[in-house]
Parts: structure tokens; sequence; C-alpha cells
């Protein structure tokens, strides 16, 4: 067969990101390349493996499934896999949330977040916050605020405003001065710039991550509660990235104790199949008027069943609570890389969602990111970058991972920090 690329073949908007590295085949934690070798995937499908690739229980449930029914429009039929799924998620989701819109993806939930917030409010507009990630579809583009180079070319979007997000280290300051700060910005964009009678939702990923693994503090999370109470408005939580288990609770909504009015889920929702949720309250979701939101492929059954694999593992195996301690280990052991390589500015998160910041966000920075990656490749880790200028590690091991690959992935970055470093 004739030498294939990507270039040839894919829309070039798609970005052939790093590594782009050919594969063969994936189990657990290791990715086999085409040249023989085997890497340990600290990647994790960008958080949507939460038990690594290809577990026996999800890949059974996909087998079955498919061997039943593959697809059925919603509301054309009925399946039983996606009415148990969603009983499923609403005993582990926050509060009173327990109602569903199942779509494809983490953008098609916000999207839906969004509508839904609209929708039963009467409002249009959203305020989102500077370093936020929520997806690529116009309407999700228009509250993401991490990179300029995004919504280039796209203008005008959906009606949206950005606040600013508490980021003590690029700040300068403590935590609560910079959920202070952030929160007086709030109050004056709602003084300037759009009334509070004008906004349908405040949405707001409670850890940013395209942004850099940053983490807001339960006091922001409570005045965006206040806030949004205050307004009439909706708080969304976008848990695309953050949910099932990564933070060492099901949804960072419980790890910070502040519970909010929609949740928008995706990514580790069924071990890598394509599935998302809009997730209310019965109350909010009942203004939402049959026929204002649809889709075709959204709850799949096949992907349902992968779902429902994945929610019963995560709960068994108890892997958020596992994540919790695996990840507390894992930050002890990068914060003693930190005293060895004063090129790490930070290490923060909680659970197994820790950022490692390369500087202070100085456009060099970002090209020392880069031979980190390459070395960490070199010695067997494939790892993925994040944050404004591109100088965060985003560390994302399976939630299962054991302690020896843990422990394994730890040692390869330290070799590859001093092999970056010239030392």
């Amino acid at each position: 067969m004739a030498h294939r690329s990507m270039h040839d073949l894919l829309a070039p908007s798609l970005s052939i990101d790093w590594p782009n590295m050919p594969v063969v085949r994936a189990e657990g934690t290791r990715v086999y390349g085409q040249d023989g070798r085997v890497y340990l995937d600290f990647v994790s499908g960008m958080a949507a493996l939460p038990l690594g690739h290809n577990h026996p229980d999800v890949v059974a449930a996909i087998r079955e499934q498919a061997g039943l029914l593959i697809h059925a429009p919603v509301g054309v039929y009925q399946y039983d896999v996606l009415l148990d799924l969603a009983e499923d998620l609403a005993a582990v989701m926050p509060g009173d949330i327990g109602m569903f819109f199942f779509g494809n993806s983490g953008s098609e939930a916000v999207e839906g977040a969004v509508k839904l917030a609209r929708h039963v409010t009467g409002r249009q507009m959203v305020i989102a916050f500077r370093g936020g990630f929520h997806g690529r579809t116009l309407g999700a583009l228009a509250l993401t605020g991490s990179k300029a180079k995004y919504r280039h070319g796209y203008h005008p979007l959906p009606g949206a405003v950005h606040g600013r997000f508490p980021d003590p280290l690029r700040d300068g300051v403590s935590a609560a001065e910079a959920a202070e700060r952030a929160l007086k910005d709030l109050d004056e964009i709602l003084v300037h710039v759009v009334a509070p009678e004008d906004v349908a939702a405040i949405i707001v990923e409670p850890i940013q991550g395209e942004g850099g693994y940053v983490p807001a503090t339960r006091e922001f999370l409570l005045g965006l509660r206040e806030r949004a109470d205050q307004a009439g408005a909706l708080l969304i939580y976008d848990e695309v990235q953050t949910g099932f288990g990564r933070t060492g609770e099901m949804f960072v909504a419980q790890h910070f104790g502040v519970t909010p009015d929609v949740m928008a889920v995706a990514k580790a929702i069924a071990s890598g199949l394509p599935l998302g949720a809009t997730a209310s309250t019965p109350e909010i979701m009942r203004g939402w008027t049959p026929a204002s939101h649809g889709t075709t492929f959204g709850g799949n059954p096949v992907a349902a069943a992968a779902a429902r694999a994945t929610l019963r593992v995560l709960r068994e195996e108890g892997l958020p609570e596992r994540a919790r301690r695996m990840g507390a280990a894992a930050t002890q052991a990068l914060r003693a890389l930190q005293s060895r390589h004063p090129e790490i500015s930070e290490v923060r998160g909680p659970g197994l969602m820790i950022g490692v910041e390369f500087g202070e966000r100085r456009p060099d920075d970002a090209a020392f990111t880069k031979d980190v990656l390459r070395a960490c490749l070199d010695l067997g880790l494939v790892i993925y970058p994040c944050g404004i200028a591109g100088s965060v590690l985003r560390f994302i091991p399976p939630l299962n991972v054991s302690e020896s690959d843990l422990s394994q992935g730890i040692e390869i970055l330290d070799h590859a920090i001093a092999k970056a470093s010239g030392r």
C-alpha cells in the first residue's frame, strides 16, 4: 500500500497534533506504535479513557449491545439501555440533577446547556471566563476564551462576555485574593457590560482544562452561585474534562461542595465512545419544551452500553477514591521533582488531574515544554501540553493506573526535564 498522509486526506483545519504517532493497538496504559515500540500513555484519550484503553468490561458491553441494536433515534424508538444509563447517572450526580439530554460530544453538551438556559430564562447573554475552553462549535466557541486563535475567522459569535478567572500563579497573589479579584471583575461586568436581567447563564470550568489545569476555589464558585441566584440566571458547570472520578470525586462539583443548576459532561462518560450529556434538575428540564432541541445519534445504544459499563467499574472498584489517593502520591512525587528542577514553577490540581507548569508563561516556556515532551516520547511516555502559553503538562493517566506505571511515568518525566535542561 502506498504511504498515506493525513495532510492529503484530512482537512487542514484539524491540527496534526503532538505527537501524531502512528499506532496499531492499545491496551490498558500501553499504546503500541508502528515503530514496534510500546509507550506508556498518560494522555488517556484526552481524559476520555478513565479505565485505560480497551477495558474488558467495556469491550464486552459494546460487543453485546452491537449484537442487539446499534442505532435507533431516540424519540422514534425507546430502548432500555439509555433509560438504565440515565438512572445510573442520576444516582451519582450532585444535588437534584437527574434529567438528561444525550448528545455526542462535550461541545454538544455545552450547546445543550446554553440552549436550555436561554430557553427557560427567556434571556440571551452568557457570561464565561478567560482561559476557559468549552468546544469548537459556534455556540460553544463563543464561550471559549483560552486562545484567540480558536475564534479567529468566525466572528460574529453568539452573545457572550468573558470575565476573569482566578489564577494565583499568573496574578502573583494568594488563591483567596485571586478569587476576590475575579468576583470583583464579574461585578463590574454586571454593571458596565451586561445587565443582570439579560444574563441567561454563567458557565465555568471549575478546573480549567485547555487553559492550564487551573482550579477555581470554593469561594469563587460560591460567589458565582450567589450572583447567578441574584440575577435569576442559571449556573452551568462544564465538567467535560473533570467528570467521572478524575478529581477524586465523581464530579468536581462534589469536590468543591457547590452545586450548579446545569452540567455538561462527556469525555470519560463512555470510555472513548462518542457520548455527552446536558444534565439538570427535572424542574429546570421540564421548562425545555418538546421539539426545542433534538438529535439523531445522541444517546446511541452502543455508547450507552459502554457508559453503563464504565460507571459500573468506576463505582465497584472505587476509582474516584483511588484517584484521590493516587493523585496525592503523584502530586507529592511531582513536587519532589520541582525541588530538583527549578524549571517547574507549580504542580497543581486534585486527584489525577494534575498540571505541571514550567516557567512563568513566557513564550520561551512553550519551547522548553516541547523539549520535555520530545524527551518523554523518546523515553517511552506520551503526555500532552495545555495552558495559555503551552507551558503546562497535563498529567492524566487512567484512574486505574498501577502504582508501578505511575512511578515509571514520573521517573521518565524526571529524566526528560533533565535532558531538556541540558543536565
